[in-house]
């Protein structure tokens, strides 16, 4: 077996197991706003953001020895909120980082090879980084791959609601 062969094996391998990395991370992420009530996750912060201001200055407020109890409950309710908030901004840092290494990995190589009959105009776009084409095929990069895979896979997700 040839170190050409070889490559072409591995490469063959990449695009979809990439595919299949982004495709899970949206549908992790889809199934986690389903269980949270549906909001997006930058609207979701927002108000998490704002309800812990809420919950913070209204237990200020309360300042006499009788409403301690009250305050109390608050700041309660605001820790549980910023903890909420950590799990959201957690899932964001994992994806983040997830899509870094995939970008770190496969930066000079391609990922895919597409028939360049197929993608005509949009062949060098596909190839940025890669090298162009190959045997009358266009040599697809990670980053046009990545941006590819995600739009799909935010498109399954809708389907599958």
């Amino acid at each position: 077996m040839g170190e050409e062969e070889i490559l072409e094996q591995r490469r063959s391998l990449a695009a979809p197991l990439i595919f299949f990395v982004v495709i899970v991370f949206h549908f992790a992420t889809k199934w986690l706003q389903d269980l949270k009530k549906g909001a997006s996750n930058t609207d979701k912060e927002i108000q998490l953001r704002g309800e812990i201001k809420q919950l913070l200055k209204e237990a200020a407020s309360f300042s006499q020895p009788s409403t301690f109890a009250q305050a109390a409950k608050l700041r309660r309710s605001a820790a549980a909120k910023e903890k909420e908030l950590a799990n959201y901004q957690a899932q964001r840092c994992k994806e983040v980082v997830t899509y870094g290494v995939l970008v770190f990995r496969f930066w000079r190589s391609s990922v895919a090879s597409v028939s360049q009959q197929l993608v005509q105009p949009f062949g060098n776009v596909l190839s940025w980084k890669t090298g162009g084409s190959l045997n009358n095929d266009v040599m697809v990069g990670i980053i046009p791959w990545l941006i590819l895979c995600t739009r799909v896979s935010k498109f399954v997700c809708r389907l599958v609601k």
